[in-house]
Formats: structure tokens, sequence, C-alpha cells
């Protein structure tokens, strides 16, 4: 057995517990809201596809680094593993891709009825079972190669440019097919990334017109902040820390690529920046929702 880390290993049981836990809890929250029969939003399809590809980011990697903290080795085979870091991939595509998707068609869903954007509100909301299916597609063709370069410790071939992920080990591909791979993946999420920016800035200056339209009924609070603001610092508390685990991902990713050995710390902390915004995403969120479906009635 390989020596035990008991820190990192109580990082990862903390992560598997606690995003589990909030995940599974949001998702109990909206079946429930579904099979009583309640009114639901159309984005609550959306967040339940979010739901299952934020589990899917937790568990398909965190179980295998847990048990590898602890000291095991060669636990998975060769199809383990690459199904592994597959749907991890697919996972995390998903997790970008929906959040990209919550945040459009909630700007869209907050905007005024009197605005222009009237039109595209009624149109847009049918589309959103498709866009969820097309999501879901789009990832597992991007991430089609992965299964390709994953093997377990003992199938690593005559390559030296391996990373050793302690149970599994990953071939890096050649600089021209890698660098399309990389290119593809990397227009998908700089896509997301902004139009996820764009939608939730639209979304703060849609509720700043309206905290200035209705100004006068919040003079009586003014001890409590305004419903608008509260949903405005949900918004910027999601993109921020949406942008912030994004940015650490593909920093650590690009290190991956100067680094062949010894990259056992790069390999731990990529995990856990992963999952670190799918853990405490259930806890933002139902802040924001909660702000937002007020506001969403008013429109």
């Amino acid at each position: 057995m390989a020596p035990v880390d008991l820190r990192i290993a109580v990082i990862f049981l903390f992560q598997i517990v606690t995003g589990t836990a909030g995940n599974l809890a949001l998702l109990g929250h909206y079946c429930i809201l579904y099979f009583s029969g309640c009114r639901s939003r159309p984005t609550d399809v959306i967040l339940r596809h979010l739901i299952v590809a934020n589990l899917l980011v937790i568990l398909s990697r965190g179980i295998p680094e847990t048990m590898a903290a602890f000291g095991l080795q060669n636990f998975l085979s060769d199809v383990g593993c690459k199904l592994v870091f597959y749907v991890h991939r697919v996972g995390r595509g998903v997790s970008m891709g929906s959040t990209c998707l919550l945040s459009v068609f909630q700007a869209i869903t907050i905007s005024p009825r009197s605005s222009r954007w009237a039109e595209l509100k009624r149109k847009a909301l049918k589309f959103i079972g498709l866009s969820n299916i097309l999501c879901w597609g789009l990832h597992m063709l991007l991430n089609v190669r992965v299964p390709m370069l994953m093997s377990d410790k003992g199938n690593n071939g005559n390559s030296t440019k391996t990373i050793d992920f302690q149970y599994c080990s990953a071939t890096l591909p050649d600089k021209e097919k890698g660098s399309l791979f990389a290119v593809l993946i990397i227009s998908h999420d700089i896509l997301c990334l902004a139009l996820m920016i764009w939608a939730s800035g639209s979304m703060v200056f849609i509720l700043f017109r309206h905290k200035q339209r209705v100004q006068h009924l919040h003079r009586y609070s003014s001890r409590r902040s305004s419903p608008e603001t509260r949903a405005s610092q949900s918004v910027l508390i999601l993109v921020s820390a949406f942008v912030f685990f994004y940015a650490l991902s593909s920093a650590l990713h690009v290190l991956f690529s100067f680094h062949y050995e010894g990259t056992w710390w790069l390999v731990t902390t990529s995990v856990i920046s992963n999952a670190c915004f799918p853990t405490a995403r259930p806890s933002i969120l139902m802040s924001r929702e909660c702000s937002l479906c007020r506001l969403i009635k008013k429109n």
C-alpha cells in the first residue's frame, strides 16, 4: 500500500459528504415540488440537470482520490479508469454548460414584459428541454478522446509523457493533436464564460432599473437591503465564484503540460478545485433562487 495522507483524505471526504448531501437535498426539493403538482418554473429543468452534473463531478473523481489517499493502489481496471475520467469530464462540461444556460434563461425570464425581449421570452422557454439534451450530447462528443488517453497503472506502454494519478495514468497526446483538442475545449469554455458574464451583467442591470422604479417602496425599511440588492449580490457571488474556480482549474491544466513527473500535488489540487464549486453551488443557488423568484413574479 502507498503512504496514507489523512489530511487529503479528510478534505475529499468532506467534499463528498457535503456536496452530495447539498445537491441531493436540492434535487429532492425540486422533485417534491414536481410530483406534488406545484407549478414549476421552466428553469427548474436546467437546475435538475445541473445537480446531476454536479454529483458526477464530485463522486467520479472524489471517491477514487479518497481511496488513493487512504493508501489503496491499482483498484481500478483499464475500463474503470476510462469510465471514471470520461464521466468526470462530461460532468464538468455539463455543469459549466448548464450554469451558462441557467444564467441566460434567467436573464430572459426576469426581463420586463414591456421590453423588446418579451417575444424572445415566449420563444426561448420552449427550447429549454432541447438545450439540456444538446448540452449532454455536445460534451459526450467533445470528451470522446479522454478514454483513449487513460489506462490503468499496468498499461502505460512505452510512453514517457504520462501523468500518474496513483490509481490510473494518462498518456499526454502529441502536440498537434493535443492542441486541436485543447482549442475545442477552451473555445467552448470561453464561450460559456462570456455568455454567463453577459447574462449576469444583464440581470444586475435589470434589477438595478427595477430598484430605481420602486425605490419609494423601500424607504420605510432603509436598514434592510432591498430584494433587488440581495438578488444582485447573489448573482455576483455566483459569477465571482464560478470565474475564480474556473481560472484556478485552467491554470492547473496549463501546469500539467509542463510537468510530466512529480505532479501529485497538481493532481490533488486540481481535483479539489474542480469539486469546490459543485460542492458550494447548492447553497449559492438556493440564496439566488429565493431572491430571483420573488422578482420574476413581478415582471
